[in-house]
């Protein structure tokens, strides 16, 4: 993918640099609140990730089926919420990131969880679920142009991956925020705790993929072509 011009670097790396010069001061005055920084961690990146959507150049069509794709994202996870773990919003969120790119698969992913929790129920957990979906879709997206990826077998175990990826990444909202002090002993038990939930949400993800991946990926495609899918400009 071509580079951001430098200057489109300075607003996201200052929001960086705050967070980790504020971590460490913190920790060097030994009253570092992990839960609290893991929060402000946790917003500063989606704040990153929001800045550089924001400062791409998209055209009207492309944002209406950013958009669409994210309501449909949040709408599908809504049938499933009474099966513990089972999440189409993450095999949604990665077949838009590898048909129109990193930057539809972040913005998919991240509003799609915000969106769905206005019914789920609202929480400090959002912002996790948001980064997990939004990080899914763009890491999906930055592998696009190797068509492997499209692949069933192999869509399904990108999808199995980010299933306890996700699982592992709103798990350190839990561990952080409920324990003191922290040890390894208790992060194992939260992730042991959670395994049948991640497992779910992998065997989902990879059901969706064997069965839905090839076609759903072809009607993006064909949207795609009829857009101008622009990508970050050169230097």
């Amino acid at each position: 993918m071509p580079r951001l011009p430098a200057r489109r670097w300075l607003a996201p790396a200052g929001v960086v640099a705050v967070l980790v010069g504020g971590a460490g001061l913190a920790a060097a005055g030994g009253r570092l609140n992990w839960g609290l920084f893991a929060a402000l961690f946790v917003a500063g990146a989606l704040l990153v990730g929001f800045v550089l959507v924001e400062r791409r150049r998209s055209s009207t069509r492309e944002l209406a089926l950013v958009a669409t794709l994210a309501a449909l994202a949040a709408a599908a996870r809504l049938p499933f919420a009474g099966l513990p773990g089972v999440q189409p919003t993450t095999f949604l969120t990665i077949v838009s990131g590898l048909a129109l790119g990193p930057w539809a698969g972040f913005t998919v992913g991240s509003v799609a969880g915000a969106v769905s929790n206005f019914v789920l129920g609202q929480g400090p957990w959002t912002p996790w679920q948001m980064l997990g979906w939004g990080l899914a879709g763009a890491s999906a997206g930055a592998l696009r142009r190797h068509p492997v990826l499209r692949r069933p077998v192999v869509l399904a175990g990108f999808g199995l991956l980010w299933g306890y990826l996700f699982g592992w990444l709103v798990n350190l909202w839990v561990w952080t925020s409920t324990f003191y002090p922290l040890s390894l002993e208790t992060f194992l038990a939260v992730q042991a705790l959670s395994f049948g939930f991640d497992t779910a949400h992998a065997l989902g993800n990879i059901l969706f993929s064997l069965f839905f991946g090839r076609e759903v990926l072809k009607i993006l495609d064909r949207f795609r072509e009829k857009l101008v899918i622009r990508e970050w400009p050169p230097d």
